[in-house]
């Protein structure tokens, strides 16, 4: 009984932070994100939740295979599952910075760091679960999206930027 919560509990996680992020920025994106200057390429609004409910999801069971595999939360676990906390972290931290604070300088140095620890948390996951690194490679891609999408978001509104007028 007691493993069935906590393969809920560590597929939950991370929406938890998802979901705060979404909550608490939500009105700036018809207020502010609609009127930003984004590519042809850059997905409808209505893609995202249902994309990061999908990746949470599969990257908070990932978890849970790689702590079970690693006997829970033993000196083996704290690197693998650090990399994944801080980049989980991270993950939470974006909408903040992009949708509340409109720091679109910081959205993006959080980004690329967000991609050096989700790589590395893939990276140390492949060694101890290969299904669990690999249920983080639709979470990697689109990462990778995310974060062309944001540095482009920051190239062409230099409005946004800290120190420029609005």
């Amino acid at each position: 009984g007691r493993m069935w919560a906590y393969t809920v509990g560590f597929t939950v996680l991370p929406h938890v932070g998802g979901f705060l992020g979404w909550f608490l920025n939500r009105k700036e994106i018809p207020a502010w994100y609609e009127k930003l200057k984004k590519p042809s390429w850059c997905p409808s609004r209505r893609v995202f939740p249902v994309a990061w409910t999908m990746l949470y999801t599969g990257m908070g069971y990932a978890s849970y295979l790689v702590w079970n595999d690693l006997g829970g939360c033993s000196s083996k676990a704290i690197v693998p599952m650090g990399l994944y906390g801080a980049q989980l972290v991270l993950n939470w931290a974006w909408p903040p910075l992009f949708f509340g604070a409109h720091n679109l300088n910081m959205a993006v140095i959080d980004v690329l760091c967000l991609d050096g620890l989700a790589l590395g948390t893939f990276c140390s996951w492949y060694r101890i679960n290969r299904v669990a690194a690999l249920l983080l490679l639709p979470y990697l891609g689109w990462l990778a999206m995310a974060t062309c999408l944001t540095i482009r978001i920051w190239k062409d509104n230099p409005q946004q930027k800290p120190g420029k007028s609005d």
